[in-house]
């Protein structure tokens, strides 16, 4: 199984190959950067409904091996729909700020897939008057390169558009993307780059917080694997019960979707990606900036328009 530490920052850049995310030196930064920065950024931002994750790519830099190939630096968010474009421009402003690049004058493009309608509204108008150009936003009427074989197009949310082009792109097809977000996303992408559709579960912390919720002697636990699968106190008994119960839905249903696809490549990613993976017999490759990726991708294609 493949998987991309979350650690990672960026494979390639202005100084050449950078060292592996692990190595001393590339931990030695504070930030576990490695400047100087590119003079000009793609700003990627996957708002959800839970979290919004905030990429900076280096436009420049070659891609295609993994999703965090060019990926300067990122940031994950609580999704809050009662900002303003004015509050959306200073928390963006802050993050760049840590790592000196300059909104104003690096920003060269800004890319954008979100669930949310009401912060979407407020981000196109952050975009626009702050950086004067509009934003490339992933839905319709948009460039992806990516037939949708959906009855109804419209309806596929745009983080699963953005994932499909991204799985694609790194590892062609037949795949399937597994996104552990507010719900667990399948998406089925076609050996001839096509969305197929998928299917869409409860996901991991929803539904412990409606456990819990609904449970007066039942408290928060920490998603870690228990010493068994027989859990011996409550807490083990949750852990084993939302870690191994979640993984065993994740696998029935990759094996169902291989059943109908033969073989096929399984690619996780989302904020528990890296918690389920290494107990998942049929997770191949987790990719944690899937999503930014694959906006890359839909920004690079829509520039000559």
């Amino acid at each position: 199984m493949r998987v991309v530490p979350a650690l990672v920052r960026c494979a390639h850049g202005p100084l050449g190959p950078r060292p592996h995310p692990y190595e001393p030196a590339l931990l030695a930064h504070p930030l576990g950067l490695w400047p100087p920065y590119p003079a000009a950024v793609l700003l990627a931002i996957d708002v959800g409904n839970t979290q919004t994750v905030v990429g900076i790519y280096d436009p420049g830099a070659v891609h295609g091996s993994a999703a965090a190939d060019g990926l300067v630096d990122h940031w994950r968010l609580s999704t809050d729909p009662s900002r303003t474009a004015d509050e959306l421009g200073v928390v963006i402003r802050s993050l760049l700020d840590v790592i000196d690049i300059d909104f104003d004058s690096d920003v060269s493009g800004v890319s954008i897939c979100s669930g949310v309608p009401r912060l979407l509204a407020g981000l196109r108008e952050m975009v626009r008057r702050q950086l004067g150009f509009s934003p490339v936003v992933v839905g319709p009427g948009v460039k992806t390169g990516m037939p949708i074989h959906y009855d109804n197009p419209k309806e596929v949310g745009a983080d699963r558009i953005a994932n499909a082009v991204a799985a694609y792109d790194l590892y062609g097809g037949p795949t399937v993307v597994v996104d552990f977000g507010t719900g667990n996303n399948f998406d089925v992408i076609s050996a001839d780059g096509a969305f197929m559709g998928g299917a869409i579960a409860p996901g991991i912390e929803i539904s412990l917080d409606a456990l819990i919720g609904r449970a007066a002697a039942l408290g928060a636990v920490e998603l870690v694997e228990p010493r068994s699968v027989i859990g011996k106190t409550t807490v083990e008994s949750i852990q084993s019960g939302a870690l191994y119960g979640f993984t065993a839905m994740i696998d029935g249903m990759n094996a169902r979707f291989l059943a109908e696809l033969g073989e096929a490549n399984v690619v996780a990613t989302g904020g528990l990606a890296n918690v389920i993976a290494p107990i998942s017999q049929t997770i191949e490759h987790v990719e944690p900036f899937l999503t930014l990726h694959g906006l890359r991708i839909v920004y690079e294609r829509n520039q000559d328009r």
